[in-house]
């Protein structure tokens, strides 16, 4: 079993930058890709950004540029940093794992994860 939860979330100015963080535990935790995925209000859930077992990093268009993903070696973390942020960005934002090692071409598909935590909230505000 895993269990994902996310701390972090705020509400900040548009032009701001703020950092939400996964804390990860369970079986094979390290080896696990993990993902952020945000919903905004009245809309579907969508990629951020994830980062497999190997440190590879991912990114959605929407942040590429303006995001940072982190996992700190030898911590079960992953953390995103949103630079100038827009009010675009306001989302409740779950972190995911997969059940496998690599996040490969489809780590922006939420039917692909396995495991869910109950999600942050992040506003921006004009």
């Amino acid at each position: 079993q895993v269990s994902l939860m996310e701390s972090g979330g705020d509400s900040v100015e548009a032009g701001g930058s703020l950092r939400v963080s996964c804390a990860a535990s369970g079986r094979a935790i390290s080896s696990r890709c993990l993902a952020w995925f945000r919903q905004p209000p009245g809309k579907e859930r969508e990629a951020v950004a994830a980062m497999s077992g190997g440190y590879v990093p991912y990114y959605a268009d929407s942040v590429k540029g303006r995001a940072s993903v982190s996992r700190p070696r030898g911590k079960n973390t992953l953390n995103l940093e949103i630079n100038g942020l827009k009010p675009e960005d306001t989302a409740v934002y779950y972190c995911a794992a997969k059940d496998t090692y690599v996040c490969g071409e489809t780590w922006n598909k939420v039917a692909n994860y396995s495991y869910w935590g109950q999600g942050t909230q992040v506003t921006v505000s004009t």
